[in-house]
């Protein structure tokens, strides 16, 4: 397996890889990032194998509060036709939907906690998702959702959101939830913004309900190494 130039953007101090920091370590590939609540800037395109775009609280659309928004958004849509490998985890697969037209905002409801992600038909047939079962427990902090961009597949669904992965291509995929997502990355989004969890909502768990589930984090990380696995082989 040659070794990956793998480069990706964090937008706050308390998402950061997770689970993807240990795959990469363990495949001994080159790692770089952006963390643009640091000031940090953009990587040259032709520096880079795969780029990863993490999630974050704000919004695609926030970029009067967040100017450094307009300048990912673009380098997104250039690897993107460059053909570089594209993974975006919540905020990250919202920044991929709206650098491929199309639409992303708030959804019907807030899915905060662990709640079952099904695959569809093109899920079923999709080889990023081979060691994917056909539902799965998996940890989601969003409000926001995107639409499936013209040419794309959409590979799973929750009863809150029906769009949970997109698909565009071979080598781009965006997932609405944390399949990354460690004990200690869940413990440090509920310390930072677990004020969310006081609003009301059908899918919006409480702190001890996601505190309980934290075990469910490991079956989740197996499935994201395992995508991890497939993107490689590309």
């Amino acid at each position: 397996m040659k070794t990956l130039r793998i480069h990706y953007f964090q937008h706050v101090p308390f998402e950061g890889l997770g689970c993807i920091g240990d795959w990469v370590n363990r495949q001994g590939h080159q790692l770089g990032c952006t963390r643009f609540y640091e000031g940090g800037l953009l990587p040259q395109l032709d520096e880079l194998d795969w780029l990863i775009v993490m999630g974050g609280p704000m919004g695609i659309y926030d970029e009067a509060i967040y100017p450094w928004l307009s300048g990912e958004k673009e380098f997104i849509r250039q690897a993107i036709a460059a053909n570089k490998v594209v993974l975006g985890i919540c905020l990250g697969a919202q920044l991929i939907a709206d650098a491929l037209d199309a639409k992303v905002g708030p959804g019907n409801n807030k899915e905060i906690g662990w709640f079952p992600v099904r695959k569809t038909a093109d899920g079923n047939k999709s080889e990023l998702l081979h060691n994917m079962p056909d539902q799965l427990l998996a940890f989601h902090w969003h409000g926001d959702q995107f639409d499936i961009p013209a040419n794309g597949l959409r590979l799973a669904e929750s009863d809150a959101c029906p769009n949970q992965i997109l698909q565009y291509g071979d080598r781009v995929i965006g997932l609405q939830f944390h399949f990354e997502a460690t004990e200690q990355t869940i413990r440090a989004m509920l310390h930072h913004v677990g004020s969310e969890l006081n609003e009301s909502g059908p899918f919006i768990q409480q702190e001890a309900d996601i505190l309980n589930g934290l075990k469910n984090s490991k079956s989740g990380n197996r499935v994201m190494f395992g995508l991890l696995d497939r993107l490689s082989e590309l």
